[in-house]
């Protein structure tokens, strides 16, 4: 038997403002939800603004044009653009990671392929739609899930697990408001569960509820909510076989304002049953144009089951009417029907009218009635425990997305603690190069101090030998030269009482003495000009010793050229320290890389300036590209100790120049 049944589902017109600019979108979407124009129209129009709205950006609105555009396809029954405009919003939805939007997507498609009656992928996008509400909490959307599912349980027979889901959106929505829609569906199907369980009095209860609140204003009148309650009371009284009260209230529904413009399948199935009530009455005016009426209607909106009933209807009439061959027709294309929707309800009811009307085939459609029944009960089991089965890996899905998550994460945990752990070793590495280096500076500075020891016990040797030479030189003058002189001036005096040739002659041997005393004087200033000089450029032989030394060791030939002008004694121990030193690596530098020929250093005066230059003409380097070597940054380092300048030039091939300068006024001693 056809139970209509019809919820607050999308066919309502959608209430969200469109912002679009474009007010032809605006009035297309008005316009294709305009039930008093013709579905080729509307359609029309649902096209022209699906063309405008795929054409926007991306965004939120453009979501919401695309479910507007989708709700007026399901309005006029075309599922093929209605799945189209689904996806494409899915898609979108799921790139932008928009929740919402994609539950709502879900809701669509588990819509979608329940219409096209496949029970097991609408119930995988309703559970979908529903364990993703778990998040934003929302019980009113997952409320209108949850009545859509429940329907598909009714639909398919399985009337507890309905049941279940509908107690389920009842206790969700105990504490919400404005929530007569919901309740309407919530009772409505009710009723029908416990018309099916065979509980007539708790079926008329929760029929009479939905029938008080489809009263409510606040439901829109293109539901038609009132005259869907009042098919179903006078279907349940039709099953009690109280005919008269059923008559009642199909009529009273078909009387509800605009029910053939927005509601033309309900107007028919009102109709069909009508019709039937009467025949059951055996009230014969209007039948059966009445039932003729009802099924051109569901054959022009291609309603494949509300057919199905009104021939089964018709076949009953006629069958009444003792018109078998009529009856038998309607049977048979009722059968044919149902065999190519594979609706096994509506096979059984056909098998069963067709048993009746020929009773000479009577045991062939009872041996396939039983057949078809016994598969349908095993299907009816099965398909419950597809659901289960849909529930569980729905639900293992999403544990082991859940816990691909958690490895995600745990695998973020883990790089980030190596990348700090690597982090920290890095430091500590770094830390340790830079001790290294202080240490090597510490080691530079003991090594600088011990050859400013080194000079300065040098100086002080030099010191003792000068107060050695000194007093030598002093008891030479005086033991020596003082005393021939005394000798050749007493010598003198006494001859000058004589003047005879003896005493001439003694006189000029005397002053031959005074000849080789002057030489001897002489020798003695020479000695002490030497000393003088020695001690002077102490510093220069110190470098003239590492110059011998690197002649001595290494390949190259070295030319060096020191300004003898320089007054090394006025330059602090401290300048002359990091020169030598600067010397010093840079031999070091060319005996290590440079592979030179010669090597070419000069320290010279130049105004007020000490200047010194190594050159050699080995393979050379970018000076552009900074040098990471350490002996580079030490005589940068030293020559700013001195407050100098240092350059570099070089290029590959072309050999290394190195400049410094150092300004003398700033680091003479006073005099």
């Amino acid at each position: 038997m056809f139970l209509f049944f019809l919820g607050c589902s999308k066919k309502k017109k959608e209430n969200t403002l469109v912002t679009s600019s474009e007010d032809s979108l605006s009035t297309y979407f008005s316009l294709a939800n305009d039930f008093s124009m013709a579905k080729e129209k509307r359609l029309l129009f649902t096209e022209k603004a699906f063309n405008i709205v795929v054409n926007q950006k991306d965004d939120s609105l453009n979501r919401v044009n695309l479910f507007k555009v989708a709700n007026r396809y399901y309005n006029i029954n075309n599922w093929k653009e209605f799945n189209k405009t689904v996806h494409l919003v899915l898609k979108q939805s799921e790139n932008a990671k928009d929740t919402l939007h994609l539950i709502k997507a879900y809701t669509y498609l588990g819509d979608y392929y329940d219409s096209q009656a496949i029970s097991d992928s609408a119930f995988m996008f309703y559970y979908k739609a529903e364990k993703m509400y778990v998040q934003p909490r929302d019980n009113l959307v997952l409320s209108k899930i949850l009545i859509n599912k429940a329907n598909l349980q009714y639909r398919i027979g399985d009337f507890l697990g309905s049941q279940n889901s509908v107690f389920n959106v009842l206790r969700k929505i105990k504490d919400e408001k404005q929530v007569n829609n919901i309740l309407y569906d919530a009772y409505n199907l009710l009723g029908l569960i416990y018309n099916e369980l065979g509980e007539f009095d708790n079926a008329m209860i929760y029929s009479n509820k939905a029938l008080a609140i489809s009263e409510d204003q606040s439901i829109p009148g293109e539901f038609q909510s009132k005259a869907s309650s009042l098919n179903n009371i006078g279907f349940l009284y039709l099953n009690s076989q109280k005919f008269l009260m059923a008559k009642k209230f199909f009529q009273n529904g078909l009387e509800q304002k605009d029910l053939l413009k927005f509601k033309p399948a309900l107007f028919a199935v009102l109709s069909d049953n009508l019709a039937y009530s009467k025949f059951k009455l055996n009230e014969t005016d209007n039948l059966p144009e009445l039932f003729y009426q009802s099924l051109k209607m569901r054959e022009n909106l291609k309603l494949t089951s509300g057919i199905f009933i009104n021939k089964i209807h018709l076949s009953e009439y006629f069958a009444s009417k003792m018109d078998t061959v009529r009856a038998i027709e309607y049977s048979k294309e009722a059968l044919l029907l149902a065999r190519s929707t594979n609706v096994s309800r509506d096979i059984l009811v056909a098998l069963k009218q067709l048993s009746l009307i020929e009773p000479e085939k009577s045991s062939v459609y009872s041996k396939e009635y039983i057949h078809i029944n016994e598969e349908m009960q095993k299907e009816e089991r099965s398909m419950g425990d597809k659901f289960s089965r849909i529930e569980y890996e729905t639900d293992r899905i999403k544990d082991e997305n859940s816990s691909l998550a958690d490895q995600n994460r745990n695998l973020v945990y883990v790089f980030s603690f190596i990348t700090i752990l690597g982090l920290f070793l890095y430091i500590i590495k770094a830390q340790k190069t830079k001790n290294r280096e202080l240490l090597y500076k510490q080691q530079q500075q003991k090594a600088n101090e011990d050859i400013y020891n080194l000079m300065i016990s040098q100086q002080n040797t030099i010191e003792t030998n000068r107060v050695k030479e000194k007093k030598r030189v002093a008891q030479e003058l005086h033991d020596g030269v003082l005393g021939r002189m005394f000798g050749v001036r007493m010598n003198l005096d006494g001859l000058n009482r004589f003047n005879d040739d003896m005493a001439i002659e003694q006189r000029i041997s005397y002053l031959s003495e005074l000849k080789n005393i002057e030489q001897d004087i002489r020798e003695i200033s020479h000695d002490l000009n030497r000393e003088k000089s020695e001690l002077i450029n102490n510093f220069v032989a110190i470098v003239d010793n590492l110059f011998e030394k690197q002649r001595n060791t290494f390949k190259p030939r070295l030319i060096s050229n020191i300004d003898r002008n320089i007054k090394w004694e006025l330059l602090v121990n401290a300048v002359k320290i990091n020169l030598y030193r600067i010397i010093q690596e840079s031999l070091q530098n060319i005996n290590k890389y440079a592979n030179a020929e010669n090597i070419n250093i000069e320290l010279r005066k130049q105004g007020d300036n000490l200047v010194l230059t190594v050159t050699d003409d080995g393979i050379g380097f970018n000076a552009r590209v900074k040098k990471k070597g350490i002996g580079m940054q030490n005589m940068l380092s030293r020559t700013k100790e001195c407050n100098g300048i240092f350059n570099v030039k070089s290029k590959k091939g072309e050999g290394v120049i190195i400049t410094v300068i150092v300004p003398l006024e700033q680091i003479q001693i006073p005099s």
